[in-house]
């Protein structure tokens, strides 16, 4: 299994977003309070970063989303610090900051 690429950056600061799962299916009654339940015991969490890059660190990323782009990779979980299984839900988004510098959005899912 492939792991993120350890040449590229840390994520910005102030930039790391991570989304919780829905797991809660509510049904509505006649009379009284909603009935609730799970909706699988299988949580995937939605995460979505920035990075600034430069050339070489995105022709990394390209390549490593390129081959990777539809199977799970390891990679550190930056809110928890643990090791998880990932998969990208989009392609990377480069746009240009310097003339020589990147920026980069990373849009991820964490898998159970």
């Amino acid at each position: 299994m492939a792991s993120w690429p350890a040449t590229l950056p840390a994520y910005l600061i102030g930039s790391y977003s991570e989304t919780s799962p829905d797991n809660v299916i509510r049904s509505t009654v006649d009379k009284g309070a909603a009935k609730l339940r799970r909706r699988t015991t299988a949580n995937i969490r939605r995460a979505s970063f920035s990075m600034f890059l430069t050339p070489a660190q995105v022709a990394t990323l390209d390549a490593f989303y390129l081959t990777n782009a539809a199977l799970e990779f390891d990679f550190t979980n930056p809110r928890t610090g643990a090791a998880v299984k990932a998969r990208f839900t989009a392609p990377p988004e480069f746009g240009d900051v310097t003339g020589k510098n990147f920026n980069c959005a990373v849009e991820l899912e964490i898998m159970p």
